[in-house]
């Protein structure tokens, strides 16, 4: 045999392709027998329906079973994703890394804003203290810390918000 088992992740890749065009569940596993065992194709399947494999029960064959169809786009996404440094195994919950992940933004984003405010008041007090120099870096460095704040706040919308048809 000498060939290597591709991973989850380029196994669901290579479903959600086929099915940019419409496959049958049997021809998938057919497709795959020589490189996957059938636990690793369902379990390929089940990763590729958290990225837009659909069913058609209209279409559903008694031998072949369930017809599948994947939207090109979001074949594309999933590419896109899989080219990434995020890696995914066979276990993982797409769903709560993704939470995890925007959760992690948010914190950061927050983080940011709230030092600007903090660094702010304390350059406030520095000039009302009479520490005219202290105030004026303690300001400098509020507002850098206020870009970084838009720049993380700009980008996390347009990660997070879906791209305009």
């Amino acid at each position: 045999m000498g060939a290597i088992a591709p991973t989850p992740p380029e196994l669901s890749q290579r479903i959600l392709e086929m099915a940019a065009t419409g496959v049958y569940r049997e021809s998938i596993f057919e497709a795959f027998k020589p490189l996957a065992t059938k636990k690793q194709i369902s379990s390929a399947i089940a990763l590729a329906k958290q990225f837009g494999l659909r069913t058609d029960a209209s279409l559903r064959d008694p031998e072949l079973g369930t017809y599948y169809h994947a939207d090109p786009e979001q074949v594309q996404q999933y590419q896109a994703l899989t080219t990434t440094a995020i890696t995914l195994s066979e276990g993982d919950d797409v769903a709560a890394r993704m939470s995890a992940t925007v959760q992690a933004l948010h914190a950061m984003v927050t983080i940011a804003g709230a030092v600007t405010v903090v660094l702010v008041v304390i350059g406030s007090l520095c000039v009302l203290s009479g520490r005219l120099i202290n105030g004026a870096v303690v300001y400098c460095s509020a507002f850098w810390t206020g870009i970084i704040w838009l720049v993380q706040r700009q980008l996390m919308q347009k990660a997070l918000l879906p791209p305009r048809a």
